[in-house]
């Protein structure tokens, strides 16, 4: 129990582009890669599909993992034109010195851009949490503007696997003494 952890709090978000290496920590973590700061905390998602084969009198059995889905979602509340580039693979980015515009849809602007996203949860006293995945945003897009709340973008990042043993997710935790 001694190295079991309460972890309470959210953290920052970081996203940049997948070149087929994911960067060390000290990389993706600066302020240039934060893609925003979060509203309602991040959640992450494992769900692996079971297929299990026996005989027929039940002496043997085997079970083999046939499908695998890792979701990462994040409220996101501070973003601007350039947030939505990375988040949405149809959206096209122009500006000048006084205007950004977004030009979002249109099957034929679909980029198939993948992107290393990675959320850090700051703990001083237990030790830092990064849970870092590759993929994409596959949760579209809802922009709510209400009189009395902020306009949060919900992401749900979907991950792909990233190396030759199909990888999708990679949690870091730090460990104090």
């Amino acid at each position: 129990m001694a190295n079991e952890k309460i972890v309470l709090g959210s953290g920052k978000l970081y996203v940049v582009e997948f070149t087929n290496t994911i960067p060390e920590d000290t990389v993706i973590e600066t302020d240039a890669n934060l893609l925003g700061l979060i509203s309602g905390g991040a959640s992450l998602s494992y769900n692996p599909s079971f297929y299990e084969c026996k005989d027929d009198l039940g002496l043997v059995s085997k079970k083999f993992v046939t499908e695998e889905e890792a979701i990462l979602k994040s409220g996101i509340m501070t973003w601007n034109g350039n947030t939505l580039k990375k988040l949405l693979s149809t959206a096209k980015v122009t500006e000048t010195p006084n205007l950004r515009t977004v030009k979002i849809g249109g099957a034929l602007n679909y980029t198939d851009t993948k992107y290393v996203i990675h959320f850090v949860h700051k703990d001083a006293v237990d030790g830092d949490i990064r849970i870092t995945i590759v993929g994409s945003n596959q949760g579209g897009l809802e922009l709510a503007f209400a009189k009395d709340k902020e306009t949060v973008i919900n992401a749900e990042f979907k991950a792909q696997p990233h190396d030759s043993t199909g990888t999708l997710i990679i949690y870091k935790e730090e460990i104090k003494a």
